[in-house]
């Protein structure tokens, strides 16, 4: 096919982003090309809020076909959190057509090397990024997200996720030269000589199973750090969320086929209620890696039954902060209210479980007993949703039932110290918006640890009290080595304390915040700088992003001549 972006166009409009990234990858500095802020985007243009809404809209009852081959069918289904029938529908595949279809692009894929990848795969989020209004409506409809964290996390948040993991891709597949010339000395006689070739080959065909909360966030890593390596990529969307990773695919399917690749590198698994194919794809001979975000039950089948794949999952833990001290009380308590309120807890990093000593802590406002801290977090956690608008910005909409169901259920669980409230959302007066629950257990009881011990996904919080500082540490390395932990938390003004905390984070491998009093929350994390998740606990056997998320995904071949 003939190309319409050229090697040399690509490199030249994507060669100095990617060297940026490089650079931030390796000092860990704040670098973002994806501007936070909706203004950024063309006000008044072809790009701007508008423009992003009314082409949302206009997928509304479509059908959205990507010329995929192996069609036969078309499936469909999403209604929004917010109460809206989306009404699209997606090809559905005979995978007996499509998986061969996908392999025949990849040699030409493989032979073009690390760095034309890595241009093309920035043109792709160049491209997703110019729609990056359009996206966000696509995200908050089928995640449940407020539009302003939709628009951030689902846009340029994801963006710099792909591209992190581009960069990380091309920084190993170019760590081994790709000739060498090789003499070895034999004394009196000739010396050996060889020329040999390096080349990266891809594993297969990628398998990435999308989530239903981060659609794009969760899988642009997988994603493109696979595309990145030489590989072809099947995208199995959450059935409750194909809309965003669709366009993805429609998108990276336009810029292969413009560059002169066959677009069936890249290639769309929507699914029929209740079909379940997951299972069916992640078995098969010809899918060699797999990304999951999901629950453990899955994440784990997957990493037993999935043996001819490198699997990556992030699946779920429980999340723990200590509070064992501060000095800035009010700060810590507005934080704690934030981080718990944010997306209705429907984060995999939203901390669940308060380690509270029963005797209280110290702080910059006098002694405060366990029941004033509990009281006070309450107090802030309301004030800060007590306006229903901001609220609705802060909480988003219920994901599914089941949050419902387990936020309803968690009253019952012990004390409650803050009662979940309804609010009415008036413009989406259909959706499911619910403020926290905050409730106390006693950490000494049995009874109770079976909930504190479980993950409870969604916008539950215990306030566990605990008999000193070092019986929070010893629950926190516990709680880490038996459930997993994507984020901890600490609050202390004691060194002794603080170098406890990090030793049982850096024992059992869990990523630390301390003492987060301002505008960073232990939920978040920034691409470029932090690890998501660190590989080394239950809740995920990968980070977002290292050196190990891409290395796996490719192999180095290598052919010898005599010179």
């Amino acid at each position: 096919m003939a190309a319409e972006l050229t090697a040399h166009q690509l490199i030249a409009q994507h060669r100095p982003t990617l060297d940026q990234a490089l650079e931030a990858i390796r000092t860990r500095a704040y670098w973002s090309p994806h501007p936070e802020h909706p203004k950024a985007y063309g006000e008044g243009g072809s790009l701007d809020a508008a423009a992003g809404k009314a082409a949302f809209d206009a997928l509304l009852g479509t059908r959205l076909d990507l010329g995929q081959p192996g069609t036969d069918d078309w499936a469909g289904g999403e209604v929004s959190p917010y109460g809206i029938e989306l009404g699209i529908t997606y090809p559905h595949a005979d995978i007996d057509v499509l998986l061969p279809a996908m392999r025949a692009g990849q040699r030409a894929w493989r032979d073009a090397g690390a760095e034309m990848r890595a241009v093309v795969c920035l043109e792709i989020l160049k491209r997703i990024s110019d729609r990056t209004h359009e996206f966000a409506h696509a995200v908050m409809h089928t995640s449940g997200q407020a539009f302003m964290m939709a628009f951030q996390a689902g846009g340029p948040h994801a963006q710099d996720r792909g591209l992190e993991a581009v960069a990380y891709a091309y920084v190993e597949q170019v760590r081994t030269p790709d000739t060498a010339e090789w003499t070895k000395p034999q004394g009196k006689r000739d010396p050996l000589a060889l020329s040999k070739t390096f080349k990266p080959v891809p594993r297969g065909i990628a398998l990435v199973v999308g989530c239903n909360t981060f659609p794009t966030w969760n899988g642009y890593p997988g994603l493109f750090a696979s595309l990145a390596t030489g590989n072809a990529v099947l995208v199995k969307p959450h059935p409750r969320a194909v809309l965003p990773l669709a366009l993805t695919v429609q998108v990276a399917r336009q810029v292969l086929a413009e560059a002169g690749f066959d677009p069936n590198l890249v290639a769309l698994a929507a699914e029929r209620p209740g079909e379940g194919i997951a299972k069916t794809l992640a078995v098969r001979p010809e899918i060699r890696i797999i990304d999951y975000t999901g629950s453990t039950a899955f994440g784990d089948w997957l990493e037993t039954n999935a043996r001819q794949a490198q699997v990556y999952t992030e699946k779920a833990g429980v999340n723990t902060v200590i509070v064992e001290s501060t000095g800035n009380y009010k700060g810590m308590l507005s934080n704690l209210a934030f981080s718990l309120s944010l997306y209705s807890g429907q984060m995999c990093t939203t901390p669940q479980n308060l380690l509270i000593p029963r005797d209280g802590i110290t702080t910059d406002e006098g002694p405060k007993s366990y029941d004033e801290v509990v009281a006070d977090l309450a107090r802030s956690v309301d004030g800060l949703l007590g306006d229903d608008a901001r609220a609705n910005a802060l909480l988003g909409a219920i994901v599914n039932p089941d949050v419902k169901a387990r936020l309803e259920a968690a009253a019952g669980l012990g004390e409650v110290a803050l009662d979940s409230r309804e609010i009415t959302n008036p413009e989406f007066p259909e959706a499911v918006v619910r403020t926290p629950v905050i409730v106390k257990l006693d950490g000494a009881k049995p009874d109770a640890e079976a909930a504190y011990m479980s993950e409870c996904f969604g916008p539950v919080s215990f306030a566990v009290a605990v008999d000193s500082a070092a019986d929070a540490v010893e629950l926190l390395r516990r709680t880490i080595r038996d459930k997993g932990a994507m984020t901890v938390g600490a609050y202390t003004t004691s060194e002794e304390v603080e170098q406890a905390v990090e030793e049982a984070c850096l024992e059992e491998c869990a990523q630390l915040s301390l003492n987060l009093t301002g505008a960073v929350y232990v939920n978040q994390t920034a691409a470029f700088s932090d690890f998501h998740g660190s590989g080394g606990n239950p809740a995920a056997n990968a980070a977002l992003c290292d050196g190990a998320f891409v290395a796996s995904r490719f192999r180095v071949v290598e052919v010898r001549r005599e010179a």
